[in-house]
């Protein structure tokens, strides 16, 4: 468990989720870089015509400044290359228990947002015949922060710059109006399928741009309205 301070409170939330769930292929431009990803036939040109989840389990949380361990045991693979990659999306926790949303009060259901890094070992994403669960669920792959922002403080959720900086470098560069499935969509459509508790947590998935992490990398993931979250990235075998 992580607390995260609340802006306009004196209060911290502690980011303690029963459900990481997680949004794959929701910026059109995202999906155009299928070849950056390099995941095989699970990831094509194909618009997806309902969201994709995922999960991610609560092993994955870390908070800012916690360190991205790439795991050791994926050198013993015997793949050709490793590639773990970044991914900055914006993140809204539940506020309380909820079935069923309709898409027009899904507002009154979220208590905050935050930013999130979808960290992703692509080898085994691609590679598991199961699916995305493993490459998604490794140890430190969820950091989030740097606090959680309530809608009132956060202005219009659908219209916010969202960038991801590497080592300095922008290398993502985005805007949360190019979302295929909007955040009242993806609430009901969760929710439709799942009961959600307070404080599960939703990852919205992210734009283009995605690239690989490497033992003394920094990663800043920077919400406008929201913060900057950052990790330094370190190799378990160092």
């Amino acid at each position: 468990m992580i607390a995260l301070p609340i802006i306009g409170t004196s209060s911290t939330h502690p980011v303690n989720p029963g459900k990481i769930i997680a949004m794959g292929r929701n910026y059109l431009d995202h999906i155009a870089e299928r070849d950056k990803v390099g995941i095989g036939s699970s990831f094509d040109d194909e618009l997806p015509s309902e969201p994709i989840l995922f999960p991610k389990t609560p092993n994955t949380l870390i908070g800012p400044e916690q360190p991205i361990v790439l795991p050791a045991f994926v050198h013993e693979c015997g793949f050709e290359r490793i590639r773990t990659h970044y991914e900055a999306e914006l993140a809204f926790i539940i506020k309380h228990r909820c079935k069923d949303v309709p898409p027009e009060e899904a507002f009154d259901y979220i208590l905050g947002f935050t930013c999130a890094n979808d960290v992703s070992q692509r080898n085994i994403q691609g590679l598991d015949k199961s699916g995305w669960f493993r490459g998604k669920s490794l140890d430190t792959f969820c950091p989030v922060g740097p606090c959680v922002v309530p809608l009132e403080a956060v202005g219009d959720p659908q219209e916010l710059r969202i960038q991801c900086r590497l080592n300095g470098e922008t290398v993502q560069n985005g805007n949360t109006r190019d979302m295929i499935f909007k955040i009242p969509e993806l609430l009901a459509y969760v929710s439709m399928n799942f009961t959600l508790e307070a404080g599960d947590l939703i990852l919205t998935g992210t734009p283009a741009g995605v690239g690989e992490i490497v033992h003394g990398d920094v990663v800043e993931i920077e919400i406008e309205n929201v913060g900057v979250l950052r990790n330094p990235v370190i190799d378990e075998r160092m």
